[in-house]
């Protein structure tokens, strides 16, 4: 199945699925300096199973955001992603559609066009479309490894976004962060929050009630699920446009 066969271009940028060894490297460079702070090479056994997705600025050909998609097409199948390293997934096994996992995803600390992440959304809906999935999911990243700056964050999580009891991970990682029931700062809560989560949550995604503690990336990470018929017909209108 061909998927995006050009892509999709939104103003100054084009998001692509990547396929030459130079698309790799970018998107191994770009993901070092992300999540390893350019120390060391970003690279798993996950990659060789993945779609690989580049948004690149067209005015210079730079790789400005990527992430990679690990279709999964049945619940029985879902121990072999990245998520049930950290979270325990068993409830999922029930779950009878398409599944697609994204992982990954940066977008570069220099840009903050929101066309960027617009652009990368509505490449995510063509693949999303193109193989019928029902359920995206994945791990959603906060910088660092001190919750208590995120205490409000987790707290509204807690709150307004917890999984449906029948899909709600077990803590599996032997280092976690229990979600507080205090919320003291609604505002500092929302600002804290990644922007990729706060896409996810603002077209009806859910998270788990607990952060990992993910000592390798320097980062906590809550996993996140999106039923797509959860998603408002309004987004999915405007998210679709941008691929005619």
């Amino acid at each position: 199945m061909t998927v995006l066969p050009r892509g999709v271009i939104l103003g100054k940028y084009h998001a692509r699925i990547a396929q030459a060894e130079r698309d790799i490297t970018a998107v191994h460079s770009l993901r070092a300096r992300t999540f390893r702070r350019g120390v060391c090479a970003d690279a798993d056994q996950f990659d060789e199973k993945c779609t690989h997705f580049i948004v690149e600025d067209q005015r210079n050909g730079a790789v400005v955001c990527c992430f990679r998609l690990l279709l999964v097409t049945r619940g029985d199948q879902i121990h072999k992603s990245y998520s049930s390293q950290y979270y325990g997934l068993s409830a999922l096994t029930a779950y009878d559609s398409p599944m697609l996992e994204m992982g990954r995803f940066c977008i570069d600390s220099g840009r903050s066009d929101p066309d960027i992440l617009r652009v990368a959304w509505a490449a995510l809906t063509a693949y999303v479309d193109a193989y019928g999935i029902k359920l995206l999911f994945g791990c959603s990243s906060f910088e660092g490894t001190d919750a208590a700056q995120y205490t409000d964050t987790f707290a509204m999580l807690r709150t307004n976004h917890l999984a449906p009891k029948r899909w709600l991970p077990k803590i599996k990682a032997p280092q976690v962060v229990r979600f507080e029931k205090r919320l003291a700062d609604r505002k500092k809560a929302i600002l804290a929050m990644p922007p990729l989560l706060r896409s996810y949550l603002s077209m009806g995604g859910w998270v788990s009630d607990h952060a990992v503690v993910d000592r390798d990336l320097g980062t906590l990470h809550v996993f996140t699920g999106l039923e797509i018929a959860a998603i408002p017909a309004a987004r999915k209108r405007l998210l679709r446009a941008l691929l005619s």
